[in-house]
């Protein structure tokens, strides 16, 4: 008996460590629609669309960029040729194939079904990194994209003619590729069952029964060969006859059967395809009765892989991540229960067999229900196919004590399944052990489904049959920190790192928001609806979402959706609630969603309506944040949704829903109530119930601090469907707390919560007791709270860019990039330097040096230049020559074969006594004089022609206006060499006068002369040739066709540099009359003629020297052999400059008469030899120096051991710098004999001594400073206190740049015993002291320079006002003051600034009258000057700050009845009007627009719009005039200083002024057709109006020269001037409907006229306005706004007398007015 017993244990021994299961069904990867696929359509010969790879993927050593799905069992990098081409054929293949079956597949009349996608997803990434790690241990992998392809029950082509009936033998495989930056790899997956056709026969067999069997490999297709031809390339088989197709799925290269795994391509060396070399046969099972159930695929045990990009460690107890990920589960998550019975046949002791990338199952409820149930429940594996799902299993937490050994009995009965829905989601519970639970060495803990766990002890070499394990493969943070968000910091924990984010920030740690500031969401919407029974498609339109953070306010606009689905659509707000959830208003014991998941997870979610049980699928993929910091999120819809009547509205009632927490994984179920009231049936109500999980990457290292369960209150929630803008919109406010938080009972609740305080909406409100709350601007803001502004961290010094980067500010934060000269390194953050040398920029003659950044070029000893340009040396001076000197000799002559000669027409600077530049210089040749400074650098303004008196160069500059483009382009033409050559060639713009582009514009050089608008721009048809005559530039522009190839080409050529120098050698291409490549084509500068053909490529063999006569180009094409590797190398190495000089030094390698590399290789300068491959790669150790003979290339290759990464550390550390100094202060580590580190390090500069581990990490606390003895670095490591914030900030100064040098200045924080900041900070290389708070951020007023003592930082901190930088107003001003020797003079010009720091828009000199315009930037506004008493009517286009809390970003309600619309700035308000009277008490702000300018406003009648310009945004926008209703921006590009606006209701058309570029454009009034009405003849356009009851437009030009009234058609036509005596600043312009009067109020003549369209009938109807600015008519009154007053001013046309005056109580500037009528009039 007991050796019975012992024969039995020894059988589950032996099978529990060798047992290997093949894979099933439901084990390959995830797909099916559920999982994104695209279905291909069925069929005998199909081909995928094209899958576009957003990065490159490598095959064999080639790159593509797309892959095609074929129904014939492959993928191909090209599209394929028709199948005949290929499906009978064996390998190689003529296109590259990747082909996990090759046979002839049939998918017709639903004979199985083709899934395929490309996925980005961190879950089935990690395991497909899992997979290549076992499979190649040592390789460095890390996919960022990989390409599922299944084909599911797919049949072999069979004739019909053939069988009387179809076979029902049907095939399921899979193939991944993943791939990085660097390799590629392919999976190939065989279910046990899903091989049941193992080739297929020929169509073209001709009643030959014979059978093809499949092709499983690779083949990279024909590679080019030479030049003109074309072999086959190399190729991989797996099988070669029926049974190697049958051992597929029986055995396996990864330990899996059915499971194969290839290295398949790399940027690097790539030959042929590698297989892993694991084995993993299926083995023959246990007796009945006797199965042993334990996983032997360790890399995926009883969980998931929630951490991409990392290691994954067998888990310990306790350890937990789950399996939701959307290529791993359906979006619905059903309740049921399932009565679960233990394991047939499992034994005592071991776990349940866990299958091939099996996973704990989920449940929706942590609480267990059936207590009667619960003792065995059922573990199942994690589905992969579209209809697979699991049973769930109970919280193990709930579980009572396991049970004795002996009670454990087989059960004689399988499991009786429940049915479960179709589309079931996966939820896992946590493994917890009991704390009194004991732990026997045979009896492993219970595993969640019943079973038991195998414990993976972490010892240094664990191994068993297929589990490899070692503590020294986890991720830290040393390695990996750049993973981390640059806002949050990195901690190691014995299982891995995880990041962090830093204070003032939120998130997970792999992305970091500043707190409180608010955020935006961009994205696409896709996915097919059915509404009723009509399919809607919705193809990537775009998602807008505005989140006020503060307050919990998510804003969602979806935009071009369909009106039969936008009504439909509303009531799904559930769309825009993932908003409102990751940044919810958090409660004391709430947590927002972002705080989770980061900007990274995937929202499944399934929305059940009822009565009519229609089911909608939502699936969100968030996608990170993109270079604003704004998230992206990608949404795809898919299902049915009730009907909505066109018209309806409907109101959703707010909820409370309860979130559930897991590691990887949220969950919730709600119902929902919504009413919908329509015209036809009333008011309904209705339901739905919601249903989703979100699933996020997790980090499972570090402590679980995380919520269980969460209450979601969403207070208000407002839908609403704009059928005229085709835009559904969602809005919601949002609440998070603990579950039960909140209480029925009223109560006080303190403003934060409430949503009733008045801060900034980038603020966050800090609650207190009671009532009382403090604003604090948020991360990236500063300002008291109730108005914050951006801190520009760039200016500031307060950014987190390293060496070599460039600041960008962004609101709240701030992004890096490298500085010219650097690129980021694969970290993506570190900036390398580019080694511009490779790209030879410097002269033959030269030598170049690359430096940090840049380069240097320095001549040859025998050649004198700058390195750029050399020259023979043709004498030496004793003293070194001056800058002036060097610049004068190089340019007194050129050289010629015969010597020095004279430059004609060159300047020769003059230089003084001492060698320095004379302050006048004078050209020799054309006469001309000017100033320059020390640097001979020419002095603005000084240039005088040869007939006027030279500038007295010792006075100081005089101020002039700005420079034109025109002249900015004229002056910055070089025309002369920085030697002096006069540079032939160079095209010189003509300016007139004023400084604006000459209409007829001419060559110098060729005689070429056309015609060209303001801009400078070339005007097509208008050039003509030497002696063809000069173009007529008045004439209109004419119509002519397209450009063709070779024009475009060349056109396209290069012929000057971007400093002007004419580029020799450049090939411009001959085109015919037609504009077609001529047949002969010869190069201008080296001679050579060639044949080309229609495309203007070269045809082969064609090409002739110069002098050798020009080729027949009507001879047909000769085949050549194609050139090899070598000949295009030696042929590609360029041996003479090109101006002729040999260039010495360049290596030309040797071919032998086949083309091939020569195996001896030998420099013809240096002497050297060596030994070279098949592929010219000189062999390590061949080479020899000159005179010590040559190598024998027959002798093998010696291989020698690679560098260690200590040696590696050791040789990268730069200890002398390219001058060659020794660097002081670099640390070189030391290694011992076998390249590892040595234990000990000690640093040669500062004598400092610590040890490290076997990764060269200092191990803490062993560092010893110099005189204080070596540490024992055999001591164990003791455990320590985590590092606080201020050791994080200590340790994270770089006190040494990435090439070893010391940065000095670097400040480094000093931390108490404890960790935390010490109070009193001092800079050890400034000097400089202050005081910090307790998260190290220094208290104003405390900072002392040296020598000024210490700051006491016991006092109490004072907070001095917000100090903001100086503007660039006020550093210009603050220079002149200097200038003017602090007292200017009344005349002298000083510019204004406003209380920002802002230039006013009006700027004047001194006290006089004489002022002018300024844009943002000080540049004055051309034709706006003035003398006039009257000052120029100039607008700001900076938005003032904001001074008061920003309400909602949507229309307030507005008055009913008749009332105007003014713009005041940031604001648009709206003042009734009882009859013609303003009524006061009832003026509101309509809308708030923060950060706008709004000047152009005017009215809609029909639709009830307004449509207003911002100036400080350059946009044109919208709004309906309705409660709720958001604006909407119709134009936002090439607008910049939109002002007037009109609206033509007939026509259904807008019109607008354009004062800047002097233009007047229209556009419908969707922002569509825009095109250009006049922009000539224009100054400063100002105010426009439009009858549509004629078509007629009118607009007012305000230029100070010659102000004017115009009119014209609607269509441009009919342009005439209207008034143009007697005005002065025509600022606003209105059409009396009754009398058909044009009116104008002028703030120049003071006066308000009329006239008749007609130009008769002027009248003054008032004379003494004060500043009117924009005016409109209605009931026999002009209302007018007056910048005088700041209000509107009503004024009666009859009697000439004001009746009216409205001053609001914020006092501006108002801009345009208008009237809103309730019908048009």
């Amino acid at each position: 008996m007991a050796r019975g017993i012992l024969t039995i244990f020894l059988l589950q021994l032996s099978w529990t460590v060798h047992l290997v299961t093949a894979i099933q069904r439901k084990d390959i990867f995830p797909y099916g629609t559920p999982n994104g696929d695209f279905i291909l359509q069925n069929g005998d010969d199909e081909t995928s669309k094209v899958l576009a790879l957003k990065r490159p993927l490598y095959f064999y050593e080639a790159q593509f960029n797309e892959l095609y799905v074929a129904t014939n069992g492959i993928i191909s990098a090209q599209d394929l040729p028709m199948e005949k081409q290929y499906v009978d054929d064996g390998f190689p293949t003529d296109f590259p194939v990747i082909a996990p079956f090759l046979s002839d597949i049939d998918t017709s009349k639903g004979k199985g079904a083709i899934y395929y996608r490309v996925t980005e997803s961190p879950t089935l990434l990690n395991r497909v990194a899992h997979e290549v790690h076992r499979g190649f241990p040592d390789a460095r992998f890390t996919p960022t994209h990989a390409i599922i392809a299944t084909w599911e029950n797919v049949a072999a082509y069979e004739e019909i003619a053939r069988d009387a009936g179809q076979s029902d033998r049907l095939n399921t495989f899979q193939a991944v590729v993943a791939y990085d930056e660097n390799n590629s790899y392919a999976i190939f997956l065989y279910p046990e069952d899903g091989l049941q056709f193992f080739g297929t026969r020929p169509k073209e067999s001709y009643n030959v029964e014979i059978e093809l069997p499949a092709r499983v490999g690779f083949s990279r297709g024909e590679v080019a060969f030479l030049i003109f031809s074309r072999v086959e390339g190399p190729y991989y088989s797996v099988t070669n006859n029926e049974q190697s197709l049958k051992n597929l799925y029986q055995v396996g290269n990864t330990g899996v059967p059915g499971v194969w795994l290839f290295h398949i391509g790399s940027r690097y060396s790539f030959q042929n395809v590698v297989p892993a070399s694991t084995g993993g046969a299926l083995a023959t099972p246990p007796p009945r009765g006797l199965e042993t159930y334990e996983s032997t695929t360790a890399e995926y045990p009883e969980a998931e892989y929630t951490a991409p990009f990392e290691e994954e460690e067998e888990l310990e107890e306790g350890d937990y991540s789950p399996i939701t990920d959307p290529d791993f589960h359906s979006p619905a998550i059903p309740e049921f229960h399932v009565n679960s019975h233990p394991d047939r046949g499992a034994l005592p002791g071991h776990a349940r067999l866990q299958p091939y990338g099996g996973d704990l199952p989920l449940t929706s409820n942590p609480q267990y229900r059936d207590h009667d149930n619960i003792d065995t429940p059922t573990l199942v594996s994690g589905p992969s196919g579209p209809a697979e799902y699991p049973d769930r299993v109970p919280d193990p937490r709930n579980r009572p004590h396991p049970p004795p050994l002996e009670e454990v009995q087989p059960q004689a009965e399988a499991p009786q399944a429940v049915p479960r829905p179709e589309h079931t989601a996966l939820e896992v519970f946590p493994y917890t052990r009991e704390e009194n639970s004991p732990r026997l060495e045979s009896s492993p803990p219970l595993a969640p489904g019943g079973g038991h766990i195998v414990d993976v002890v972490e010892e240094e070499n664990f191994e068993t049959g297929v589990i490899r394990y070692s503590t020294e493969t986890k991720r830290t943070c040393a390695v990996f920190q750049q993973q981390c968000s640059q806002n949050a910091y990195c901690t190691d924990y014995p299982a891995g790192f995880c990041c962090h984010c830093r204070t003032g920030f939120y998130g997970n740690g792999w992305q970091c928001l500043p707190d409180g500031a608010p955020h935006r969401v961009n994205g696409k919407v896709s996915g097919t609806v059915i509404v009723g029974s009509t399919p809607v498609y919705l193809n990537s339109v775009d998602l807008h979402a505005y989140i006020v953070v503060s307050d919990g306010r998510a804003y969602t606009a979806i935009s071009e959706v369909p009106e039969n689905v936008g009504w439909a659509l509303m009531p799904v707000a559930p769309i825009g609630e993932i908003f409102g959830w990751l940044f919810a208003m958090e409660l004391p014991s709430g947590q927002a969603g972002f705080k989770i998941t980061g900007a990274e997870f995937t929202r499944h979610a399934e929305v059940t309506f009822y009565p009519g049980n229609q089911k909608l699928t939502i699936v969100q993929t968030a996608q990170g944040l993109n270079s604003d910091n704004y998230m992206t999120v990608d949404t795809r819809l898919h299902g049915n949704v009730p009907f909505i009547a066109a018209g309806s509205t409907v109101q959703v009632e707010p909820y409370k829903d309860t979130y559930q927490y897991y590691p990887s994984v949220v969950t919730s179920a709600s119902v929902r109530e919504f009413t919908v009231v329509s015209a036809e049936r009333g008011s309904e109500t209705f339901t739905f119930q919601l249903r989703q999980n979100i699933t996020y990457r997790d980090c499972h290292h570090g402590p679980r601090t995380g919520p269980e369960t969460l209450q979601l209150t969403t207070e208000r929630v407002f839908v609403m469907y704009v059928r005229d803008e085709n835009i559904l919109r969602y809005a919601i406010t949002n609440k998070i707390s603990s579950v039960g938080e909140e209480t029925s009972e009223p109560v006080l609740v303190n403003p934060c919560y409430a949503g009733t305080h008045d801060c900034d909406t980038t603020a966050q409100c800090l609650p207190g007791e009671g009532q009382q709350y403090l604003c604090q601007c948020a991360t990236g803001y500063r300002g008291d709270g109730r108005n914050c502004y951006d801190v520009d961290e760039c200016v500031e010094g307060l950014s987190q860019c390293g060496p070599h980067t460039q600041c960008v500010n962004l609101p709240g934060t701030h992004s890096c990039h490298c500085q010219a000269g650097y690129e980021f390194g694969f970290d993506g953050r570190t900036c390398l330097d580019i080694d511009e040398c490779r790209s030879q920029p410097c002269h033959p003659q030269a030598t170049c040096t690359n430096t940090l950044g840049s380069f240097q070029c320095q001549c040859q000893p025998t050649f004198q230049g700058d390195g750029f340009q050399c020259f023979p040396s043709d004498e030496k001076t004793d003293r070194p020559k001056t800058q002036c000197e060097q610049h004068r000799d190089s340019l007194k002559g050129g050289f010629s074969p015969r010597g020095p000669r004279p430059v004609p027409g060159g300047f020769v600077p003059q230089c003084d006594e001492q060698g320095q530049y004379r302050a006048l210089q004078c050209h020799g040749s054309t006469g001309h004089c000017w100033c320059v400074d020390s640097r001979g650098q020419e002095r603005a303004g000084t240039r005088t022609p040869p007939s006027a008196p030279p500038t007295n160069c010792e006075k100081t500059d005089h101020r002039e206006r700005p420079k034109t483009d025109c002249e900015h382009h004229r002056d910055s033409v070089q025309t002369t060499s920085p030697e002096g050559y006069p540079i032939v060639g160079a095209f010189v713009p003509q300016c007139d006068e004023h400084g604006q582009y000459r209409d007829l514009q001419c060559h110098g050089s060729t005689g070429h002369c056309w015609c060209v608008d303001n801009r400078g721009q070339e005007r097509a048809g208008t050039r003509k040739a030497p002696g063809a005559g000069q173009p007529n530039c008045n004439e209109p522009d004419h119509r002519e066709r397209p450009k063709t190839d070779c024009e475009h080409h060349r056109d396209s050529v290069q012929t000057t540099s971007p400093e002007g120098y004419p580029i020799v050698g450049a090939f411009v291409p001959q085109c015919d009359e037609h504009g077609q490549y001529r047949d002969l084509q010869c190069h201008g500068s080296t001679g050579h003629c060639w044949c080309v053909d229609n495309r203007g490529q070269e045809r082969a063999g064609t090409r002739k020297a110069p002098g050798a006569g020009q080729p027949n180009c009507n001879e047909p094409d000769h085949r050549e052999r194609p050139k090899t590797d070598c000949e295009h190398h030696r042929d590609s190495v360029q041996t003479t400059s090109p101006e002729g000089y040999p260039i010495v030094g360049a290596f030309v390698p040797q071919c032998d008469e086949h083309g091939q590399y020569r195996d001896l290789q030998c420099h013809g300068s240096t002497g050297h030899c060596w030994c070279v491959d098949n592929r010219g790669q000189e062999r390590a150790g061949t080479r020899k120096a000159p005179g010590a003979g040559q190598p024998n290339c027959n002798e093998p290759d010696h291989r020698e051991r690679p560098k260690t990464d200590c040696e590696h550390h050791r040789d990268s550390v730069q200890t002398t710098s390219p001058e060659g100094y020794p660097i002081v202060g670099a640390f070189v580590p030391q290694c011992d004999e076998h390249g590892q580190y040595r234990d000990l390090q000690c640093h040669g500069s500062t004598g400092h001594c610590w040890c490290v581990d076997n990764r060269g990490q200092e191990r803490a606390g062993t560092r010893k400073a110099p005189g204080a003895g070596q540490p024992n670095c055999n001591e164990p490591d003791h455990r320590e206190r985590p590092k606080t914030d201020c050791e994080h900030h200590r340790d994270s100064v770089q006190t040494t740049s990435p090439e070893g040098y010391p940065i000095v200045g670097a400040f480094v924080p000093q931390c108490d015993e404890h960790g935390q900041y010490r109070d009193l900070q001092c800079h050890g290389s400034t000097g400089h002291c202050w005081c910090v708070d307790n998260r190290g951020q220094e208290r104003a007023g405390t900072r002392k320079a040296p020598g000024a003592g210490q700051p006491n930082c016991n006092e109490p901190e004072v907070l001095p006002p917000t100090q903001r930088p100086d503007t660039v107003c006020e550093r210009w001003r603050a220079s002149l003051v200097d200038h003017y020797g602090g007292k200017p003079e009344p005349q002298h010009y000083l510019p204004q600034c406003d209380r920002e720091g802002q230039f006013n828009p009006v700027q004047c000199y001194g006290d006089s009258s004489y002022c002018w315009c300024v844009d943002r930037d000080g540049r004055e506004v051309a034709g706006t000057r003035s003398h006039d008493v009257v000052k120029p009517a100039c607008i700001p286009t900076v938005a003032p700050p904001t001074m008061h809390p920003l309400p909602r970003p949507d229309m307030t309600p507005p008055p009913s009845g008749t009332f105007l619309l003014y713009a005041q700035g940031q604001q648009i308000g709206a003042l009734p009007l009882k009859g013609t009277h303003m009524d006061l008490e009832r003026s509101s702000t309509l809308l708030a627009l923060h950060g706008s300018i709004v000047v152009g406003i005017d009215y809609d009648c029909r639709e009830g719009k307004v449509y207003w310009t911002d100036l400080a945004g350059r946009t044109i926008n919208r709004a309906k005039m309705e409660p709720g209703a958001e604006p909407e921006t119709l134009i936002n590009t090439g607008l910049t200083s939109p002002e007037g606006l009109a609206v033509d209701v007939q026509r259904r058309a807008m019109f607008w002024v354009d004062s800047t570029p002097d233009k007047i454009e229209r556009a419908n009034l969707d922002g569509s057709g825009r095109k250009t009405i006049f922009d000539t003849d224009l100054v400063n356009p100002r105010a426009i109006i439009v009858d549509s009851s004629t078509g007629t437009l009118y607009w007012t030009d305000w230029n100070r020269e010659a102000p004017k009234i115009e009119s014209s058609s609607v269509d441009g036509h009919n342009r005439k001037v209207l008034v143009k005596d007697g005005i002065g600043l025509p600022n606003a312009l209105t059409f009396d409907t009754v009398m058909r009067h044009v009116c104008w109020a002028d703030a120049g003549t003071k006066r308000l006229e009329c006239i008749a369209s007609d130009g008769t009938g002027r009248r003054v109807i008032h004379s003494n306005l004060n500043y009117p600015f924009s005016m409109v008519f209605y009931s026999n009154h002009f209302y007018f706004t007056d910048w005088r007053r700041d209000g509107v001013i009503a004024l009666n046309r009859d009697n000439s007398q004001f009746t009216d005056e409205y001053i609001p109580d914020q006092r501006s500037h108002l801009y345009g007015v208008t009237v809103a009528t309730t019908h048009c009039l």
